[in-house]
């Protein structure tokens, strides 16, 4: 399944690429002016799904373009086919395709891709996490004063006062800085990466993080709802961070939040 998986990405990957090289083609909103789809996402996800029918049958799949419903047991893989449309669709070159295969509702292997820079993370429960051959490990950053962070918006940040900014606003003078890079995916491998210190996103999407959260966990860190409960497939809320860090992180988030409604 794992090479499965490898094999796809980097397929979709090298669809990506070329898609980034000549340009994002056709390009619609979904819910907003600001939620995308090119006719690279909707190709990378019909590539990825053929090959896993094709791979894998009796597997459901459950991606971002099809929509559906998740399926609550047996074998899953959650798709993004390209995760970070809006830069893609301007050109701006950090995007990613990831996939992961969910067993009875847990992550049991992902794969992040990164087709730009040919960067190939990926994680097997129990196996940990890797990129390409290196074994990867969560930073030691221990305060949130010598921390890197990133962060992402919800789609409809422009209508509603609960829309992230508060929680990025009291963090940010209090780290080494917040990073904005526009793929929820990229952002959490690159915390099992050890590049990032931590990571936290309200409204995020099962196929934005779901190898992200295997990727954390398998690298020695640790993932929660914004509750503070261990992370699980349907919580739309994400904080992941070395083990070290989390308290700290999750208790800012808390305080930035105070006045605005209990998120779980």
């Amino acid at each position: 399944m794992l090479d499965i998986a490898i094999d796809l990405a980097r397929q979709a990957g090298d669809l990506l690429r070329r898609g980034h090289q000549q340009g994002a083609g056709q390009v619609a909103s979904k819910s907003s002016a600001v939620d995308l789809v090119t006719e690279f996402d909707l190709a990378s996800e019909r590539l990825i799904s053929d090959g896993l029918r094709q791979r894998c049958p009796g597997h459901a799949i459950y991606g971002e373009e099809s929509g559906g419903a998740l399926p609550a047991a047996g074998p899953v893989w959650v798709i993004d086919p390209l995760d970070g449309t809006t830069n893609f669709a301007h050109g701006y070159p950090v995007f990613s395709v990831t996939l992961a295969l969910l067993v009875d509702g847990q992550p049991e292997l992902g794969v992040t891709y990164d087709p730009l820079r040919d960067d190939l993370f990926w994680a097997q429960r129990g196996q940990g996490a890797w990129r390409g051959e290196r074994r990867l490990h969560v930073s030691s950053a221990a305060t949130l004063g010598t921390s890197l962070l990133a962060t992402g918006f919800p789609y409809d940040r422009a209508a509603t006062a609960d829309n992230n900014l508060a929680e990025f606003s009291h963090l940010m003078p209090r780290t080494r800085g917040v990073r904005r890079g526009g793929s929820a995916a990229l952002d959490i491998a690159w915390v099992a990466a050890g590049w990032l210190d931590g990571y936290w996103e309200r409204r995020i999407e099962l196929w934005d993080v779901a190898t992200g959260v295997l990727l954390v966990r398998e690298a020695g860190g640790q993932v929660s709802s914004y509750s503070g409960r261990p992370w699980q497939p349907g919580d739309r809320n994400v904080v992941a961070a070395n083990s070290v860090l989390h308290p700290e992180l999750w208790q800012s988030l808390q305080t930035a939040r105070n006045g605005l409604p209990a998120l779980s």
